[in-house]
């Protein structure tokens, strides 16, 4: 199932931290590897070395029955880009029923999960450039012509500029409750006693954890508390997101999905800086994609899914179909589902990222 010949190292200049975190490397690699072993399918997982040495860790599923029947042209392959402080991990209601007709990738993005962790500069167009080349370079150690683009909160945002920059790599980009498209509204008078919300728009409230990392998230990195309370810190995340046990509670009767997000967060941090360069706060972006997305071919297909009880306001979706031509981009809402869409109703969200990839070829 993998091949992790190349050792394990973070990649990071963040020595600072206190030592005390119960959290490593390995750890985060032992619990991954109790996750991944609910794959009923044919799983590859493995370092891909990017010219600039950084290490993007990948996981490459395929439907074990195609792999003994007879050769057929080979279909585009699908290729899931993870949010904020993801990982392959989380991806786990999804891989097996996605990659039932084609090839599917996924991978941590360089700063997070097992991938390299550098240094990412503080100038929110040339971090998300470092993002971007990261994954270019990716694409191209493996080979890739093109791929049908899925992204998730962070991972929508960075796939649409990848699609901007990269057209012919693209053949349909699928946004998952994407982060950082709408400007941030500047509050009237009126606005200012409910958050600085318009009135017209309607969110669902902001969960508890979104609103705990906003408030150290101006003043350090968004996720430093988790880091910070060292031996009480898988029990910060326990507190905070009780959600995740709760999605996952029929593969896992124990910590293992909060742990996991634990020890992927609570390495040194790098990706996550790479974010607090994207973000003017935790919620918006400092270059906001919905100015950008008329730079997306005029004939890419694109397709918003969102949450029905997301904080993600899903109207925006509606501005992105008026901004591209008629018929090219279609958004759905997934009643019943949170930010997390992919692991709130998996049943329906596989369905219809099944649909879309069926219709590519």
């Amino acid at each position: 199932m993998q091949d992790e010949s190349e050792s394990e190292g973070s990649g990071s200049g963040y020595g600072w931290w206190p030592s005390w975190r119960p959290t490593s490397m390995s750890l985060l690699k032992n619990t991954e590897a109790k996750i991944l072993a609910c794959i009923q399918n044919d799983v590859w997982a493995r370092f891909v070395t990017l010219p600039t040495q950084d290490r993007i860790w990948t996981l490459t599923v395929t439907n074990k029955r195609l792999s003994k029947a007879p050769e057929k042209a080979p279909r585009t392959p699908l290729v899931m880009v993870h949010g904020f402080g993801g990982g392959v991990g989380l991806w786990i209601r999804n891989l097996d029923p996605l990659c039932r007709s084609r090839p599917l990738l996924t991978f941590d993005l360089l700063g997070f999960g097992r991938s390299s962790r550098p240094l990412f500069p503080s100038d929110p167009a040339e971090a998300e450039e470092r993002f971007l080349d990261s994954i270019e370079q990716w694409r191209r150690a493996q080979g890739l012509e093109r791929m049908i683009l899925l992204g998730h909160s962070l991972g929508g945002y960075l796939a649409t500029s990848y699609a901007i920059q990269y057209p012919e790599r693209v053949s349909h980009l699928i946004l998952v409750d994407p982060w950082g498209f709408p400007e941030r509204p500047q509050p009237s008078e009126e606005e200012e006693g409910s958050g600085g919300q318009r009135s017209e728009v309607k969110r669902a409230p902001l969960p508890r954890w979104v609103k705990a990392v906003a408030s150290v998230a101006s003043l350090f990195n968004p996720l430093a508390v988790i880091r910070a309370a060292g031996p009480w810190g898988p029990g910060l995340v326990n507190r905070f997101r009780p959600d995740f046990k709760r999605k996952f509670e029929d593969l896992f009767d124990d910590d293992t999905m909060t742990q996991y997000i634990y020890h992927c967060n609570a390495q040194n941090p790098s990706g996550e800086v790479g974010f607090r360069a994207l973000s003017e706060s935790l919620g918006w972006a400092r270059r906001p994609m919905l100015g950008r997305v008329s730079l997306l071919a005029p004939s890419l297909p694109v397709t918003l899914l969102y949450g029905g009880r997301s904080w993600v306001d899903s109207s925006t979706g509606a501005r992105v179909a008026e901004l591209r031509p008629p018929g090219t981009t279609r958004v759905l809402v997934i009643e019943g589902a949170s930010h997390h869409v992919y692991a709130d109703q998996p049943g329906e969200f596989n369905a219809v990222v099944e649909k879309i990839c069926d219709g590519v070829d």
